[in-house]
């Protein structure tokens, strides 16, 4: 009767609706991503990469590869190994998935605040980070995911659904804005054994035109998704 309880409890958090902070904490939840962007890329970095290895996933998994596990470095890079035809057109959408998978997380996290479901976008990914943990393969992998996890559960269950919001903010103006400098670094930084560099192996494409690709995906995110955060604000 207790796991039917809090079962319901739970559906009722993540069905309801919430409050939008107010304009100016809304404002600086945007500062504050776009600062710890700018000061602290490393720390962004690894939650940047966590998205990145899992939309890897996702697509391996959507396209018919066998997902083997994902590991998480502590210099922030990652790895998504999948078993399947080592060319054609699934291996090209698993290439493509890593880069644009900040922005349309956060894009669609955008659009999920807009509607005013911070909380079930909290409980969202928490889900996809105890999904995640299935596949992950080395410790220091699995340290990020509990951090990561314990901190959005733990905010998700006890603070105000004010302070919610606020977390929500953050954490999606964090994706929107890293996304676009994330490409931005390899389009600056080329490597043959990046997502871009595999990319132009099997499609004869050069590396560069796909990282600017990924550059465009992650501004063409941030425009939109500031779009349908700013109005929450302005209109309020």
């Amino acid at each position: 009767m207790a796991a039917v309880e809090l079962l319901a409890e739970i559906w009722s958090r993540v069905t309801a609706r919430q409050v939008v902070p107010p304009s100016s904490q809304v404002l600086l939840s945007a500062a504050a991503a776009l600062a710890a962007v700018i000061l602290a890329w490393r720390l962004v970095r690894i939650l940047t990469t966590v998205v990145h290895e899992a939309g890897h996933a996702v697509v391996a998994m959507l396209v018919g590869r066998r997902l083997q596990g994902i590991r998480l470095h502590s210099d922030t890079s990652g790895l998504t190994v999948s078993k399947g035809r080592p060319r054609g057109p699934g291996m090209i959408a698993t290439l493509l998935a890593g880069y644009p998978a900040p922005a349309i997380f956060g894009l669609v996290a955008a659009w999920v605040l807009s509607q005013g479901y911070a909380v079930a976008l909290l409980w969202g990914s928490l889900l996809v980070l105890a999904l995640m943990v299935l596949w992950i393969r080395n410790f220091y992998g699995l340290l990020v995911i509990a951090v990561l996890g314990v901190g959005i559960g733990l905010a998700s269950w006890y603070l105000q659904p004010a302070e919610q919001s606020l977390i929500a903010f953050t954490l999606t103006w964090l994706l929107l804005l890293s996304a676009p400098r994330a490409s931005m670094e390899l389009l600056r930084r080329p490597s043959a054994n990046s997502d871009a560099g595999q990319l132009a192996r099997l499609t004869r494409v050069p590396a560069g035109v796909w990282s600017t690709v990924f550059v465009g995906i992650g501004l063409f995110a941030l425009v939109v998704g500031t779009a349908m955060l700013l109005p929450q604000v302005i209109m309020r």
